[in-house]
């Protein structure tokens, strides 16, 4: 049934296309609730073997070349279609009120969701570089069409990167095509085949980096990660939510799943690298935010610094460092995208200013009270307080780095407290400032319409459930990762 995300909201896609400008909103809305359906029946089924990378559907598409239409599923597969699908409805709900070519608005939003659950359900090498390269294209139309500050420079630098790390991902999967051959498999392209495969060390010393450079450069990679930020600013509401909860989770997916399964002794000779390049992300872009006053480009440095958890649970090749990776992925996915969401949608076409300072004129936590509660808790998911799912997947990162590289976990302390720093100095500088109120009462401010609460409130729940009981994300991903590669060289 999980199969059925890629294909739902695909179908969804072209029927919101063709369909009245009127209906654009509601179809829009059920096909992504129907990926949505579909994801939590994967995650919470019976009969799917979240320990073992199992093969759902197979059917013969090149075989000449042995590529086949193949996908898969584990419990690393249904946590991230999980998160995919929480994101789309919720970026459906806050494009509520787009006006401006609404059919095609959810058109490319949808393909971007539909792309995503084909990646994170692939279990071809070939048909999973169709589907991360599929996401590129709706990306630029989101961002150059619908965006906003330096919305065509920013979809321009992001589409360029991601065509350059896609360029390299690109190389890394023929390496692993033309290893494959060389020892003689029937399906050069079947990652569940290729994983019990033992490449030469000389090809996993240099397809390894370039391969995981790759993913890298869309996981927000120090220093790799500029696109991030100015993507995030230039893109729409929808457009940010996307990129930060799932479009950044593909090169990290890509990067744990390609690059770490198929190349584990190369991995090996570079994860030290991978570690220094994860620790300084973070504490650079912790510090780099704390010194914006646009909301968004807090929001978009603050995304770089957490996928750095993600790359440093990578690179510590630890069960807990893993499990942590992946649990930052989802945790981070729902954050990201319920902070863009509140400073994107319920406070900037309010107040027509995304500026710290500017904002707090407007008392937001008396015109807006929805928003800052809202806010409230986001910033408490972001800065990793105990109750949220921020706090389950950073202390296992750390705990599970710490054998391999404790002088980097302490370093990784000042980005923690980097991050406390410009969260704290955000919402008390947005919502609960002591400046005299030059702006318009709160009766002039449009109150927080009920999609826009429904979607924060799907958000807040998720992040609040995942890290009450972050159990219920564990008993899928820890069963996966014991049947990787890395564990069994």
């Amino acid at each position: 049934m999980i199969a059925w995300t890629i294909y739902s909201t695909f179908v969804g896609a072209f029927a919101v296309l063709l369909a009245p400008r009127t209906w654009s909103r509601p179809l829009a809305l059920v096909a992504a609730f129907a990926g949505f359906f579909f994801s939590v029946e994967g995650f919470f089924s019976r009969t799917i073997d979240f320990a073992h990378f199992t093969t759902i559907v197979r059917l013969p598409w090149v075989p000449v070349l042995g590529m086949n239409y193949q996908l898969a599923v584990d419990g690393i597969s249904v946590t991230l279609c999980l998160v995919t699908g929480i994101t789309a409805v919720s970026s459906v709900l806050f494009s509520w009120d787009v006006q401006e070519r609404p059919n095609e608005f959810f058109f490319w939003l949808l393909l971007v969701v539909g792309g995503s659950y084909g990646v994170f359900l692939s279990a071809d090498l070939f048909l999973f570089f169709v589907f991360y390269e599929l996401v590129i294209i709706p990306k630029y139309f989101l961002i150059a069409t619908w965006g906003s500050t330096n919305r065509e420079y920013g979809a321009m630098k992001l589409t360029l990167y991601s065509f350059f790390g896609g360029a390299l991902v690109f190389i890394g999967i023929l390496a692993a095509y033309v290893g494959a051959q060389k020892a003689g498999s029937l399906s050069p392209l079947d990652l569940q085949q290729l994983v019990h495969l033992r490449f030469p060390v000389e090809l996993q010393n240099w397809a390894f980096p370039v391969l995981f450079l790759g993913f890298g450069v869309l996981a927000g990679m120090w220093p790799f990660h500029t696109w991030a930020p100015t993507g995030h600013v230039a893109a729409p509401t929808a457009g940010s939510m996307l990129l930060a909860g799932i479009v950044m989770k593909l090169g990290a997916y890509g990067a744990l799943r390609v690059a770490l399964n198929l190349f584990p002794q190369g991995f090996q000779m570079w994860r030290h690298w991978i570690a220094i390049l994860a620790v300084i992300g973070i504490v650079y872009a912790a510090a780099v935010a704390l010194r914006q006053r646009d909301l968004k480009f807090v929001i978009g440095y603050s995304s770089v610094s957490h996928m750095g958890f993600v790359l440093l649970g990578l690179a510590a090749a630890t069960g807990l460092g893993l499990g942590g990776a992946v649990f930052q992925m989802f945790s981070h996915g729902v954050i990201g995208a319920l902070l863009f969401a509140i400073v994107g949608r319920m406070i900037y076409p309010r107040t027509h200013t995304r500026d710290i300072y500017e904002l707090s004129k407007f008392n937001l936590k008396v015109a807006l009270p929805f928003a800052a509660v809202a806010f409230v808790i986001a910033s408490a998911a972001s800065m990793g307080i105990p109750g949220f799912s921020g706090f389950a997947a950073e202390i296992s990162i750390l705990i599970g780095t710490w054998t391999s590289y404790p002088v980097g976990v302490v370093i990784t302390g000042i980005g923690m407290a980097l991050v406390a720093a410009f969260t704290l100095r955000a919402l008390k500088g947005a919502f609960f400032s002591d400046q005299p109120q030059v702006e318009p009462a709160a009766a002039v401010l449009p109150p927080i319409t009920l999609p826009e609460k429904c979607g924060a409130i799907l958000l807040m729940g998720v992040t609040l459930c995942a890290g009450v009981y972050p159990q219920l994300l564990f008993d899928r991903i820890n069963p996966a990762l014991r049947d990787f590669r890395l564990f069994h060289p």
